[in-house]
């Protein structure tokens, strides 16, 4: 039987031309909602980019739907839930644009360093301005990479040629992984000190939002040039807005915005500003490669293979999901906890899961890989999900394993996460009780909180008045704790403390409670 395939986007010519030659092909460009429901019913296959929503409804009605394709990285418009639990498999083609957007990202570092924009238009303008636009060398010069994933690692491979420095930033990369690329890590203030440009590829998160502000461009030097072409919100506009006005910055080049395609109007009139329009990856051979890398992928599943680049993952057993889907949540939201947790100097070597209890009666890979979900998604630009972390971890250098041990008599299952680092390890215990995921001990100190919501930890130096302190400064600003637990080994000795808190603090706050004599380190954290 041949199979049917609906194309709702344009795909390039190459990706069609493969998918004629064993399938029905229908080119249905943007149907409405209306459209797609009425044309979805006898197709084996759909294949949309970005405007296409794949919806619950649009799933259920495509009766014979084996797989969705998306062609491009994102998945956002497909219900990848639903899919799952239908058994339709979600693919997509992650590494397509990798080298489209790391040539811009250089594209854009050379355009500032030698003026290209400023001298194209002067020129068109019959100015002849060859002395005012006096340029710099890439030759010689640090590069700091805000993240070291897929695209980063290209901007790092490709640099070699020019001659540069690289340092990145990227808490969960190997060292071993980063000397492959010739990069050196550091940490996000001495990267932002150190460099003569500075490149973002980092996500955009809870964590990462805004985290080039005023403190961060107060940091670089006036010769320094700032490029992004990852996430708009990376970066705080009107810090970015003063600094360029006020000179201390040499330049900035943004190919993402915030709230795209509208301009903030106050950058448009910035001196020293590159702007171009989401081009990182507009090449005619990134989008004919993410066309060909979803098309192999669809016909791997349409003729049963397994696809290169997989979402999702075929529902498990009504009995195996009921069990598993907790363990699933509290790998992840202990994976997040541990990636908010961790210094900017480390760098992730290891990770270890250790299971005790019934849960060790299971497959426990699925639980594992969400563990890795919840550290990784708050670093990769990439979406990762239970089937691509795995494979994005060993990218990155890191080396995973599991272990399994009996438990102690009448305790919950137990998971525990043990991160090996350059400077030392941590570790992480949570267990399911009550129905809720809970967190039950932070290195060797055992507590036991709820895994959700906003979170202060501080690690600190038992002395008489600590919670008291830590409590009238947050009543001072008007912040509510829900709950307190505290962790330690002896009196006088050292101590975790957790509180939930409902309202976010401020880097201000969280300055206040470090001038405290007790207190080692604070932090925030989103579950």
């Amino acid at each position: 039987m041949v199979r049917k395939v609906l194309v709702t986007e344009k795909l390039s010519s190459a990706g069609i031309e493969l998918l004629r030659r064993s399938c029905e092909v229908v080119e249905h460009p943007k149907p409405s909602a209306a459209d797609l429901l009425r044309v979805i019913g006898d197709c084996d296959a759909l294949l949309v980019r970005s405007a296409t929503r794949v919806t619950a409804e649009v799933l259920a009605t495509g009766s014979r739907l084996v797989v969705v394709g998306r062609a491009g990285t994102g998945v956002d418009n497909i219900d990848v839930r639903a899919a799952t639990r239908r058994g339709i498999v979600v693919v997509n083609a992650p590494t397509s644009s990798t080298v489209a957007v790391a040539e811009h990202t250089i594209a854009l570092m050379l355009c500032l360093a030698r003026h290209i924009c400023e001298a194209n238009g002067s020129m068109h303008a019959g100015i002849w301005q060859k002395s005012a636009l006096m340029g710099t060398e890439l030759y010689d010069k640090v590069l700091g990479l805000v993240g070291l994933g897929r695209v980063g690692a290209a901007v790092a491979a490709r640099v070699r040629g020019l001659e540069m420095r690289v340092l990145a930033y990227d808490p969960f990369v190997a060292p071993e992984k980063a000397a492959q690329l010739n990069v050196e890590l550091v940490g996000l203030d001495e990267l932002l000190a150190c460099a003569d440009y500075i490149s973002l590829h980092a996500p955009s998160s809870e964590r990462t939002r805004n985290m080039i502000g005023a403190r961060e461009l107060a940091l670089m030097r006036p010769s320094a040039r700032l490029i992004n072409c990852a996430r708009g919100d990376l970066i705080a506009e009107e810090a970015l807005i003063e600094a360029l006005t006020q000179g201390r910055l040499a330049g900035t080049a943004l190919d993402v915005y915030p709230d795209e395609p509208k301009i903030n109007p106050n950058l448009l009139r910035c001196p020293n500003l590159l702007l171009t329009p989401h081009l990182g990856a507009s090449t005619e051979e990134a989008q004919e490669d993410a066309a060909l890398q979803v098309v192999r992928a669809v016909l791997d599943v349409l003729e049963g293979r397994p696809p290169r680049y997989p979402v999702n993952v075929l529902a498990l057993s009504v009995e195996e999901s009921a069990f598993l889907q907790p363990y699933l949540d509290l790998a992840s939201r202990m994976g997040h906890f541990c990636a908010q947790f961790a210094r900017q100097a480390n760098h992730l070597t290891h990770l270890e899961m250790t299971y005790a209890g019934e849960v060790t009666e299971h497959d426990t890979t699925l639980v594992t890989a969400a563990a890795l979900v919840g550290l990784l998604s708050e670093v990769s630009e990439e979406p990762v999900n239970l089937v691509n972390a795995p494979i994005m971890a060993r990218e990155r250098g890191l080396v995973v394993s599991e272990v399994r041990t009996s438990s102690v008599h009448d305790s919950p299952p137990l998971l525990t996460l043990r991160t090996v680092t350059a400077h030392g390890e941590r570790l992480l215990g949570g267990a399911m009780m009550r129905g809720q995921p809970h967190i039950v001990r932070i290195d060797d100190y055992w507590l036991d909180f709820v895994a959700q919501g906003l979170l202060l930890v501080s690690e600190h130096i038992e002395r008489p008045g600590i919670i008291g302190q830590m409590g009238t400064l947050l009543g001072e600003v008007g912040v509510n704790i829900s709950f307190v637990q505290v962790g330690r080994q002896s009196r006088g000795g050292s101590g975790v403390m957790v509180l939930g808190v409902d309202d976010p603090l401020s880097p201000e706050i969280l300055a206040r409670m470090m001038t405290m004599p007790s207190i080692r380190s604070a932090h925030v954290i989103k579950l």
